[in-house]
């Protein structure tokens, strides 16, 4: 179903008016997304993630001040917005704390720095900020970010109960008129906050309830992302699902035959005028 979208009109496209630089539609796509810093393993998935597609859609531009949240897939998207602002924009990666009591997080903290320290020609203009409220939710300069993008990571937030303080976050750094794009496992419509916990699976109506209570509006939503073949019910949520397949080998084939989840992805934006 459609969801209901306010006027572009009262946003300010930044990148469009303040640099002079190719749109992201005009990149050569084949350089950035079969790049050699990218693994055979990565690329695969492009099918269900829809790099391009997904990109285009939230308006990302080569001179755009880009914030990745919480980079997943040790650092799948990252892999592709690097190259893409690396000539005149910025990228912020706001990863989880080093000094997390989270064995998994500062473990994820040390890989990713690694991954970054070791392509130097791909990852040097990154900046590597926090993001682990309430202690870390600087992700970004105030107010200096064109766009915000976040995949697959408000299950996470809602379990950890900071997602409030993250959509406040991400306000906070986005210039008015700035871009915030999530991509999240979509849940039923009537899906209790309990399940989307233990599912990995969020509702749109949770993600929408969020982003306005932080200040943002819906601008726009997009099925570039979605899986007819997934129902959502899963004996392991989302994770039974490719790339997780958390049921081994049971009903592999199956599983594989679903492909990824059905996601969501909207598009909001933080007023001009406040």
């Amino acid at each position: 179903m459609k969801l209901a979208t306010v006027p572009v009109l009262i946003f300010s496209v930044f990148c469009g008016a303040a640099h002079s630089a190719p749109a992201v539609t005009d990149l050569k796509w084949a350089e950035v997304l079969d790049a050699e810093h990218r693994s055979e393993q990565n690329r695969s998935r492009d099918q269900y993630r829809n790099p391009l597609q997904t990109l285009i859609f939230f308006g990302v531009q080569p001179c755009d001040t880009v914030v990745e949240l919480w980079p997943g897939g040790g650092g799948w998207y990252t892999e592709v917005l690097a190259p893409i602002v690396s000539d005149c924009g910025k990228l912020y990666t706001a990863q989880f704390a080093n000094d997390s009591d989270v064995a998994f997080y500062s473990k994820a903290r040390a890989s990713f720095e690694a991954k970054l320290a070791a392509a130097p020609a791909v990852y040097g203009k990154v900046e590597l900020t926090t993001l682990q409220p309430p202690k870390y939710s600087e992700i970004a300069p105030a107010g200096t970010a064109d766009k915000v993008l976040t995949f697959r990571n408000v299950h996470n937030w809602l379990k950890a109960g900071v997602a409030e303080d993250v959509f406040a976050a991400a306000f906070k750094a986005l210039k008015p008129g700035g871009i915030l794009g999530v991509v999240e496992h979509r849940a039923d419509a009537d899906a209790s906050l309990e399940v989307m916990v233990s599912s990995g699976y969020v509702s749109e109506k949770q993600v929408i309830a969020l982003a306005e209570s932080a200040g943002f509006l819906l601008l726009d939503s997009s099925e570039i992302n979605a899986n007819s073949k997934d129902n959502h019910h899963h004996p392991k949520g989302v994770w039974t699902l490719p790339p997780s397949l958390r049921l081994g080998d049971k009903d592999r084939e199956k599983y594989l035959a679903i492909g990824e989840s059905d996601r969501m992805t909207l598009k909001f934006g933080k007023p001009v005028h406040e």
